[in-house]
């Protein structure tokens, strides 16, 4: 054999070695790579949504953050003006109560120092009829003088 048939033969079983691998191993070997280039796309793509959907829910709980801090600053707010008003109406009541106290003890005031004004001119004119009595050196009748007895209470 020549060197030229070497080399014909040589180039032969290269082609059909190149055919062979152009028909049964490159489609396979270019199809899982093929299939590897998309999973990475598709994972790329896969993570930049989901880093723009963290954003988003990022933004959603700073939203949600601050709605719920404006709720709470407002319902603080109106604990506290309900809680003031409970105390000036509580105030106000223990001022009514206390006035309330104050006239009945100024009522019950007043009316001992009737009585006892009453019972004062009771024993005034007691006084005057015993005193008139000795100066009279006689009995005055309780029941004959009651007029004049009742118009001394008066007097006094």
């Amino acid at each position: 054999m020549s060197i030229n048939a070497t080399l014909f033969v040589q180039a032969i079983v290269f082609l059909i070695l190149v055919w062979f691998t152009m028909s049964f191993v490159w489609p396979p070997i270019a199809k899982a790579l093929d299939e590897r280039a998309q999973k990475i796309a598709d994972g790329l793509a896969a993570a930049d949504k989901a880093k723009s959907e963290l954003a988003a829910a990022d933004q959603r709980v700073k939203k949600e953050l601050a709605a719920a801090s404006n709720e709470t600053a407002t319902r603080l707010a109106d604990a506290e003006r309900r809680a003031q008003a409970i105390i000036e109406e509580a105030k106000a009541r223990a001022t009514d109560e206390g006035n309330k106290i104050v006239a009945a003890a100024r009522a019950e005031a007043e009316q001992q120092a009737i009585a006892a004004r009453e019972a004062l001119r009771e024993q005034v004119a007691v006084l005057a009829v015993k005193g008139a009595e000795q100066i009279l050196r006689k009995e005055i009748n309780a029941g004959v003088h009651a007029d004049l007895l009742n118009r001394l209470k008066t007097e006094l």
